[in-house]
């Protein structure tokens, strides 16, 4: 599988409309998924043969005055959001899905870093890989809700996407995006078979949806703490800032 969601423009100039047509987008890719898996299952009922989704991102105009060919274009909180939705929804596939690899590292479409002479930024992207390691080498833990919607104009999408897995250790950990720019959302998740007595969190989120980190400059997307989760009985319950990822660890 080869999804590239390749909306020409600038990667840091947009509008709402641009916005909420690639989250439109980049959801796609859970239908894509499921509709191969669904395929594959038909030939291959106990998953012996793995999916993998190669070269998946946006891509968006090179930044001006670089070499076309090169493809180097920033980063903003849009591809952030797109990454986190991205990993939630093969995290919920982890049956199938067992490699996906994002186009691309280096200064290249949605990269982790960008370099210039001897200059590097961490992207927004590299923040969401990083709050994602809490998944690997652990279990998946099955997420199961009703999303808000997201309506901008005649049109709506699912705001909210969630994946949860549980470590060796019995931490549980459930990341979340909420695509909606302008609106919190709260979600309410029961926690079936356990016993969670504390939670604590971490956010990606900025003030512009258009926000970026620069070159020479303190960044202005990064991981930072997160207070808007608690539990509540059997239930964790979590406030989501608009055009936020988040993950929070229950233990």
């Amino acid at each position: 599988v080869c999804h590239d969601w390749s909306k020409k423009g600038s990667a840091t100039e947009f509008t709402e409309e641009d916005w909420f047509l690639t989250m439109s987008k980049t959801l796609y890719m859970e239908e894509i998924v499921t509709k191969h898996s669904a395929i594959m299952d038909q030939y291959d009922p106990d998953k012996t043969i793995a999916m993998a989704v190669d070269e998946w991102g946006n891509w968006h105009d090179v930044e001006p005055g670089t070499n076309p060919g090169f493809l180097f274009q920033q980063n903003s909180l849009r591809d952030a959001l797109v990454a986190g939705i991205n990993l939630n929804i093969f995290n919920n596939h982890a049956d199938r899905v067992r490699m996906a690899n994002i186009a691309q590292v280096v200064n290249v479409l949605q990269s982790m870093v960008l370099t210039q002479d001897d200059q590097m930024v961490r992207t927004p992207t590299w923040h969401v890989f990083k709050m994602f390691k809490v998944h690997h080498d652990a279990t998946l833990f099955p997420v199961a809700f009703e999303s808000p919607v997201y309506t901008h104009g005649d049109e709506s999408i699912p705001a909210v996407t969630a994946s949860a897995s549980k470590d060796a250790n019995g931490a549980i950990h459930m990341t979340v995006t909420n695509a909606d720019p302008k609106r919190f959302q709260t979600i309410s998740c029961k926690l079936v078979g356990v016993k969670s007595q504390t939670v604590e969190g971490q956010i990606i989120t900025a003030n512009e949806i258009n926000a970026y980190n620069a070159f020479g400059e303190a960044e202005s997307i990064f991981i930072q703490p997160f207070p808007g989760a608690r539990i509540q009985e059997d239930q964790v319950v979590i406030q989501l800032p608009p055009k936020s990822v988040v993950m929070v660890s229950m233990r």
